[in-house]
């Protein structure tokens, strides 16, 4: 993996830990030599991973449209800049460049970005891992969801193995590079009422 798009908030949270293991995450990721791909802001969670990660000499990729948010938002550390023309191209472009996604705490934005890139891989539009940094256990309703899914028949049990979770960044970056797509239910199969 050279390359990881982390979704995240552009708020800090009310705990503490979120930042602690944002912070832990960017350690590992330049660790193991991978870039950090994402939204380009150096406020909130998103801003905390970055600058760690550049404080550390790591590589960083922001992503961001142009004129959608006020300059002084915009990381002027990264290592790499890339101006797109709306949210559409945004999500493309840090798709097309990452070899795996991450989601950690964030709000609306950040569970949008996280349940397009599952759709996606449900599809077989992509087939790189999704991972959950599943900070103070911040995303079990989103587990918990996702099995309420499978359990009403809008959803194949195999397509749950397409998201991975940890509470440990470290464990969840290994789980993701040795990550091997499953196979997949039949997405168009039929369930009948019971």
């Amino acid at each position: 993996m050279k390359r990881i798009c982390v979704y995240s908030g552009s708020n800090l949270g009310v705990r503490p830990e979120y930042q602690e293991k944002a912070k832990e995450l960017g350690l590992v990721l330049v660790k193991n030599n991978i870039e950090l791909v994402y939204g380009g802001s150096k406020f909130g969670l998103m801003g905390e991973i970055a600058n760690h990660m550049l404080d550390n000499n790591g590589c960083v990729t922001g992503v961001m449209p142009g004129g959608l948010f006020p300059n002084e938002v915009v990381n002027d550390r990264l290592t790499r800049f890339i101006e797109v023309k709306n949210m559409h191209e945004r999500k493309q472009t840090m798709a097309d460049l990452s070899d795996g996604f991450i989601a950690i705490p964030g709000g609306v934005g950040t569970f949008e970005e996280l349940f397009e890139t599952f759709s996606w891989a449900q599809l077989g539009i992509h087939k790189k891992p999704i991972g959950i940094l599943n900070i103070s256990n911040f995303f079990d309703p989103f587990i918990s969801m996702m099995q309420t899914i499978v359990n009403e028949g809008f959803m194949c049990p195999s397509n749950i193995k397409l998201v991975l979770v940890a509470s440990d960044p470290e464990e969840l970056v290994n789980q993701m590079t040795h990550y091997t797509p499953p196979v997949l239910g039949n997405k168009w199969q039929q369930l009948k009422p019971a």
